[in-house]
């Protein structure tokens, strides 16, 4: 297993990471459609669906969905709002389960769910790379996702002894959360304080920070109870050793769309 997955990492990461930095405009939005794309096949799953080809149809409309906001160019909120408003009822949906069940296989509301999670995640990362320092915005979303990620990890590893939501979870614990929040401030404050900015704008700064780190959780925490609720271990097996797609960018998904919608809001007069 350690061997598959070092194989494809190193085999990913160049791609990714060129992808990144030398696309731009419609390759750059095709490359990140493609991954989405993936996603959504994989989403069927999750939302249910075991037909091969109805998750084919589905990844299909994604697709379709995605080349249109591409072509008429839609202004963020119209996409970015109704992401905001699908992860705050994600918060009660995970907070709740098993209680609020309403996610059973063939439900409409699952298929719905998939796209005002892939969607925006998609449109976020395209319009961020479209703003003047896109890619470092990017990179800036990139790096506070995955240090929460690391800084859960040793914390809960080190001092994790209370529970987060076992009933979705059983691995995450509020001490690992807490180690995520406060690493990721701490490179906040310390990247804006490098970036001179106000003392305003920095406590904004900390605060649009935390605002990503904390839905970042949300969006792994959502992707772990529709596993959960259909049985399975990963999202696919597209990625030998890491799991699918979605295992991948679970967090990212909801961490996106707040990003690029505090950014969009308030971030363009900060700095």
């Amino acid at each position: 297993m350690l061997k598959q997955r070092v194989i494809t990492g190193v085999i990913l990461a160049p791609i990714a990471i060129a992808g990144f930095i030398f696309l731009q405009g419609g390759l750059f939005a095709l490359f990140i459609g493609a991954v989405v794309t993936l996603g959504a096949w994989e989403w069927a799953r999750l939302a249910g669906e075991t037909a091969q080809t109805h998750r084919v149809v589905y990844a299909a409309v994604v697709a379709v969905i995605l080349w249109a906001l591409y072509q008429f160019g839609w202004t963020p909120g119209p996409v970015l709002v109704p992401a905001l408003l699908w992860w705050l009822l994600a918060c009660v949906l995970i907070v709740r389960y098993p209680e609020a069940k309403g996610l059973r296989s063939g439900m409409p509301l699952a298929w719905l769910f998939g796209l005002l999670i892939l969607v925006p995640a998609w449109y976020g990362l395209v319009w961020l790379r479209g703003q003047a320092h896109g890619l470092w915005l990017i990179l800036a979303l990139v790096v506070l996702v995955w240090a929460a990620d690391i800084g859960a990890y040793f914390a809960g590893k080190t001092w994790g002894k209370r529970k987060l939501l076992p009933n979705v979870s059983p691995g995450k614990t509020l001490e690992g959360l807490l180690g995520g929040v406060l690493l990721t401030q701490a490179l906040a404050l310390a990247a804006l304080l490098y970036l001179n900015w106000t003392l305003p704008a920095l406590l904004l700064g900390l605060l649009g920070a935390l605002l990503v780190v904390l839905f970042s959780v949300v969006g792994d925490l959502t992707e772990s109870l529709f596993k959960r609720e259909q049985g399975l271990k990963d999202s696919s097996k597209l990625l030998p050793g890491h799991g699918g797609v979605l295992d991948r960018i679970d967090s990212l998904t909801a961490a996106i769309p707040v990003f690029s919608l505090c950014w969009w809001l308030i971030g363009s007069q900060l700095g």
